[in-house]
């Protein structure tokens, strides 16, 4: 406030409203702070984030990935992902997409809470995290979420030089050889929705049965085997803890 008094004296015309507001824009998200983002219970207004809503229509658009890179989007090609990322934010934020505010912790154990919009980020994200669904098995999701958020907070703290992140990054590219094919999205006022993918590489595969319909790999006589294998390290502890319970 004592600032903005300053500039005012100083004949400095704004608006001031706006300039209650930290607006900070990069290629990744707009983040956007105030005193609202000061508190721990008040929401930034409507006016403080740079995108308004605009469109009211809804639009459906075709991401494509390649090895884990936004490379297209409706069957028009970029020669660098930004430019792709660039694109989409045009595209999404006139529908207000995006909006959410962020509580983190400092590497020196502050709290920190901020707002931002990252239409495009949030839309890249998902729908990479769905193709991933359909192209990695189960435990590759797993630890590629685990070794993620570790690089993320890692990268956070500054330690981008320490030679596990060289580890980590070869891990998170290797999962990323078959995170290939298309993300349909639809965009609406403030939200979006993954409609669904196309991939080469979908182990959801009709081929080798239909969840809840079909199985073409296996028969009953199958499974009782395998359930019965299944549970034998738990049948063994529980008859010996039994018999110990008895004694």
């Amino acid at each position: 406030e004592a600032e903005v008094e300053y500039l005012k004296k100083h004949g400095v015309e704004l608006n001031w409203e706006k300039a209650q507001y930290s607006v900070n824009q990069g290629i990744w998200g707009t983040s956007v702070g105030g005193k609202e983002t000061l508190t721990s219970n008040q929401a930034l207004p409507e006016e403080a984030f740079p995108s308004q809503l605009i469109k009211l229509v809804s639009e459906t658009h075709t991401l494509e990935f390649k090895k884990g890179e936004l490379v297209g989007i409706d069957d028009f090609g970029f020669d660098h992902p930004t430019l792709a990322i660039q694109k989409l934010q045009e595209l999404a934020a006139p529908f207000a997409i995006g909006r959410d505010t962020h509580v983190g912790d400092t590497i020196i154990g502050i709290k920190g809470r901020v707002g931002f919009e990252a239409a495009a980020p949030m839309i890249i994200i998902k729908g990479h995290q769905l193709l991933e669904k359909h192209v990695l098995t189960k435990w590759q999701q797993y630890w590629k979420e685990q070794l993620g958020n570790w690089y993320g907070m890692l990268l956070h703290e500054g330690q981008y030089l320490d030679p596990v992140m060289r580890n980590i990054e070869t891990f998170l590219e290797d999962t990323q050889q078959y995170v290939s094919g298309k993300v349909k999205v639809k965009l609406l006022p403030y939200r979006f929705e993954l409609i669904g993918i196309e991939s080469d590489y979908d182990l959801m595969n009709a081929k080798f049965g239909s969840y809840g319909e079909m199985n073409k790999t296996w028969s009953g006589e199958d499974v009782k085997a395998f359930t019965k294998i299944l549970a034998n390290q738990i049948k063994i502890h529980h008859n010996v803890h039994s018999q110990k319970t008895k004694t």
